[in-house]
């Protein structure tokens, strides 16, 4: 556990982050790996295939991970506050909600998986693979919430470097069970979902048992645990307007989905590689922003808002400089990073569009998230919520729609970068009404 609420804003913020940049650095090195495998070794209709899943997958999930992102900041507000009752009945709390949450995901998701793709306008040779690869990841959905669900509540107790032990572990576990069950045992696409859900099980059971023998508040015992009720609510008015706006960009994710499906498989596998190089250099502006929540969630909670603001200058310093340098070795190495997951030149140079149209507004997407960020942390959630959808809603999707139709696939990808370019303008607008202040959990 780390008390934010003492030292150099600057240091502590770079020692607690990061931990949760390696950890998500290897998180999203499954996405990476896996879609490098499955284009190598099975092709690019197959990597078409999981790409094509991911919205739908997002969709399930969004709205129960916010509710857990809620959690963790109401986890930190009681850990500044030194409430350790309040930590602990919130950690009881979480998980018995991400129980109930997991069985429902995967009722709801493992029927309907055929249906949504048809209505995705899934090119006819990728449904059956598709649907193959989301039915057995969605069967894993309680190991996907209760990993994750760890991971977020040591995060909120100021605990960076536990969850990067064990993301590290499953991590290079999923590289070897994909090579075995896809190259050795010629599982296809099923193949890369267990290797998913397995190495995930595997490091959850291990995160137990050690946290329950070492660690000073977490104890993981099911049949001891207390849903609380107001916590819970608690939890909710936080995470809610998060899970809803998540909710709705994953709705506006199947959508774009739905338009690059219409330009056939070439762009379908274009778009699922360079998504996945997309995030992973993205991951690093969203890590501060999230770490920056945890930051503000225990100052503000001990009433240290001075600090609070000087860690979102310090984050807007940090993830700004990062992403102007990335950009510049896109531009340069795009199309090389591209080749990792295919030979076939023609998705390639898709890909590789792409990434440089994107690349030019990386900046904006940092900036953007560093105030969403700060507000998160300060509990004050719905008005970025509105903001986030009307940028999706209302500019993105529109525009996408227009541009692609006017000017083919380079339309679609230029309507991402001009929407976070408004989303920072909304986002920092808000912050500078301090409108957010009294929103801290008590």
């Amino acid at each position: 556990m780390q008390d934010l609420t003492k030292g150099n804003e600057g240091r502590l913020l770079l020692t607690f982050v990061w931990p949760l940049i390696l950890a998500n650095i290897f998180q999203n090195l499954y996405n990476v790996v896996d879609s490098a495998i499955v284009g190598n070794f099975i092709g690019k209709e197959a990597l078409a295939s999981v790409g094509a899943s991911f919205p739908i997958i997002y969709t399930l999930i969004s709205l129960i991970i916010g509710v857990g992102s809620g959690a963790s900041i109401v986890i930190s507000q009681y850990f500044g506050a030194k409430d350790e009752a309040k930590v602990k009945r919130t950690i009881d709390t979480v998980f018995i909600f991400f129980l109930g949450a997991s069985l429902l995901v995967s009722m709801i998701g493992i029927p309907m998986a055929s249906t949504v793709f048809r209505w995705m306008d899934l090119p006819p040779e990728l449904q059956s693979s598709a649907v193959d690869y989301i039915q057995v990841y969605l069967s894993g959905m309680f190991v996907f919430f209760s990993f994750n669900g760890i991971s977020s509540i040591l995060r909120g107790l100021g605990d960076s470097k536990t969850p990067l032990k064990y993301m590290v572990f499953s991590t290079l576990l999923n590289v070897v069970l994909d090579i075995f069950f896809i190259v050795v045992l010629g599982w296809g696409v099923k193949g890369v979902a267990f290797a998913t859900i397995l190495s995930q099980a595997v490091a959850l059971i291990a995160a137990i048992i050690h946290l329950n023998r070492t660690h000073k508040i977490i104890r993981l015992n099911f049949r001891k645990y207390i849903f609380d009720i107001p916590i819970f609510k608690e939890c909710v008015r936080i995470g809610l307007p998060t899970g809803l706006q998540q909710s709705f960009v994953a709705i506006g994710m199947m959508i774009m989905m739905r338009l690059v499906n219409g330009f056939g498989t070439n762009t379908v596998a274009a778009y699922t590689a360079a998504v996945r190089i997309d995030a992973f250099v993205k991951m690093p502006a969203l890590t501060f922003a999230s770490g920056l929540s945890s930051f503000v969630g225990q100052n503000l909670g001990a009433g240290f808002e001075g600090r609070a603001r000087n860690g979102l200058k310090n984050t807007v310093i940090y993830s700004g400089l990062y992403c102007v340098f990335i950009a510049f070795l896109i531009f340069l190495f795009g199309k090389e990073v591209m080749s990792w997951f295919t030979t076939d030149p023609e998705v390639i140079a898709i890909g590789y569009d792409y990434l440089w149209i994107c690349s030019l507004m990386y900046w904006a997407f940092s900036l953007m998230f560093s105030f969403i960020g700060f507000l998160r942390g300060a509990g004050a959630t719905l008005i970025p919520m509105y903001i986030t959808l009307i940028n999706l809603w209302v500019i993105r999707i529109p525009l996408a729609i227009f541009l692609s139709h006017h000017y083919g696939i380079e339309g679609l990808w230029w309507s991402f970068p001009i929407s976070w370019l408004l989303g920072a303008v909304g986002s920092g607008g808000y912050f500078f009404t301090n409108k957010w202040r009294g929103k801290v959990a008590r």
